[in-house]
């Protein structure tokens, strides 16, 4: 009844909750305040958005249940476990990821979880054991993912809405969860990982990852925070990013949103001059593009190729369909487009990391790391350079140089190679 929205409230719950929990003491009217707050927001879960808000709401709910006490307080925490059990189970994919396929998140969402896990310590006897045990299990499946996703710089990778700074990455995880002694078992990575219910692909070729884009947006009903990225991917080398998507600097109504959220923001292929899922508003995806038939094949001599498609330009007139094949061995990347069916016109993007020059007498650019990245295109195709923009944070525009492809026919190849 007085407008308040239920995001703010978990946030401004839970962070009354940390403040007493070290060691401060809440005054009676603002506990009083607190308890108001709490009563709202038990009766105004945002079932409506679910996802990353319904999970902040819960938490919230069971914060709230450790600290205050009687038989409100026992009744916010019987349904609010029973709740988070129920979206442990939806949320968290089999191959650890978050349901959004959003890297950032997954973050966030992993975060809250070692929070839970921490409460659990500081209240001993208020959650179950096994309610406890389940989290430490989920929270380690999200773990593995979350290093699956992460460059070698440390950083999240960018696909769908992804910024930095706004969740702790997984170095930062990883030290919160050694404190409170959530054991992560950590391994080595594969030479190739494949998330195969999120829909994403790692694969580690010497000096060289390479993150690919193979799954769908996420579910129907729960899509705000996917953009238009089927079949991109990003790309490191040494260390350091080399080819990148565009990243997320506002979450407001505008052309640059729609903008950011458009297949051209992304190393990927648009044809006729539409998204391969039509991304509107600021958390609105109408007809989206689905992949089909994932292989990945690791060769005998360390390279790896990696082929899939998607159905995304069917709803155009032509029934047009995208396959792209990468194949990535020491010190090259070969990326193959094929398009099929009836169109007009179209491109691929790459989009170098902001801290990439360009060698104006070819196509080569270098960084101030000693990285040298230079490509070759085959076939009926032109490529130029244009001046675009890397959006890393909220707020933050960056200037990087894209690569446009644009096929004279049906194919091209562009292979990048480094020193």
């Amino acid at each position: 009844g007085n407008g308040w929205e239920s995001y703010p409230i978990s946030l401004r719950v839970v962070n009354w909750m940390k403040w007493s929990l070290s060691g401060n003491e809440l005054t009676a009217d603002a506990k009083h305040s607190l308890a108001v707050q709490v009563r709202h927001l038990s009766r105004k879960l945002e079932f409506h958005l679910l996802g990353n808000h319904l999970w902040a709401n819960l938490k919230a709910l069971l914060f709230a249940s450790a600290y205050f006490t009687g038989e409100e307080a026992e009744g916010w925490k019987k349904r609010a476990v029973r709740l988070f059990e129920r979206e442990l189970r939806e949320q968290i994919l089999q191959d650890g990821g978050h349901v959004e396929r959003s890297p950032m998140y997954h973050s966030i969402l992993l975060a809250d979880l070692l929070d839970l896990i921490q409460l659990s310590s500081i209240h001993p006897g208020v959650f179950t054991p096994e309610t406890i045990a389940g989290w430490r299990l989920v929270a380690g499946k999200m773990f593995h993912w979350l290093g699956v996703m992460t460059h070698p710089d440390g950083g999240l990778s960018f696909f769908n809405d992804a910024a930095f700074d706004i969740a702790p990455d997984l170095r930062q995880l990883e030290d919160y969860a050694d404190r409170i002694g959530v054991g992560r078992n950590p391994s080595v990575l594969n030479p190739v990982e494949v998330l195969s219910h999120s829909g994403y692909v790692r694969v580690s070729v010497e000096d060289a990852v390479l993150l690919a884009d193979v799954g769908d947006l996420g579910p129907a009903y729960l899509s705000g925070h996917a953009h238009a990225d089927s079949l991109s991917f990003e790309l490191s080398i040494r260390g350091k990013r080399v080819l990148v998507n565009g990243g997320t600097s506002t979450y407001e109504v505008s052309p640059l949103r729609q903008q950011q959220r458009g297949t051209a923001m992304h190393n990927s292929v648009v044809v006729d001059g539409v998204d391969s899922s039509e991304v509107w508003g600021s958390f609105r995806v109408a007809r989206r593009a689905k992949v089909h038939d994932v292989v990945v094949t690791e060769n005998p001599d360390g390279g790896v190729r990696l082929r899939a498609w998607h159905d995304g330009y069917m709803r155009l007139p032509g029934k047009v369909v995208h396959a792209r094949t990468w194949r990535i061995a020491p010190g090259r990347l070969l990326i193959e487009d094929l398009i099929e069916g009836r169109f007009n016109e179209w491109y691929a993007t790459f989009r170098l990391s902001s801290g990439m020059d360009i060698d104006p007498g070819g196509a080569v650019a270098s960084d101030r790391e000693g990285v040298t990245f230079g490509w070759a295109i085959s076939g009926h195709a032109s490529g130029r350079l244009v001046r675009g923009f890397w959006y890393p944070r909220f707020g933050a525009q960056l200037p990087c140089w894209v690569l446009e492809v644009s096929p004279d026919g049906s194919r091209s190849e562009v292979e990048f190679r480094w020193d």
